[in-house]
């Protein structure tokens, strides 16, 4: 029962946040979204951007700052 009482504080500590917005990392576009026909159980999402047909694991996400 221990490893289950730390998975449980772990979820309690960890923030939820609303999503941030994304950008192309190659030309820093918004036009960008996830590649469905790549999205299987395990593997990692896949990002295509519209604008300069970036594709591949890595995006850039931007989230406010707090004043």
């Amino acid at each position: 029962m221990g490893f289950m009482r730390d998975v449980r504080e772990a979820l309690k500590s960890t923030k939820r946040r609303p999503p941030s917005k994304i950008y192309c990392p190659r030309c820093g576009s918004a036009a960008i979204h996830t590649s469905f026909r790549n999205d299987i159980f395990l593997v990692t999402k896949q990002y295509v951007c519209d604008d300069c047909k970036y594709s591949g694991p890595l995006i850039m996400e931007l989230e406010k700052e707090k004043e």
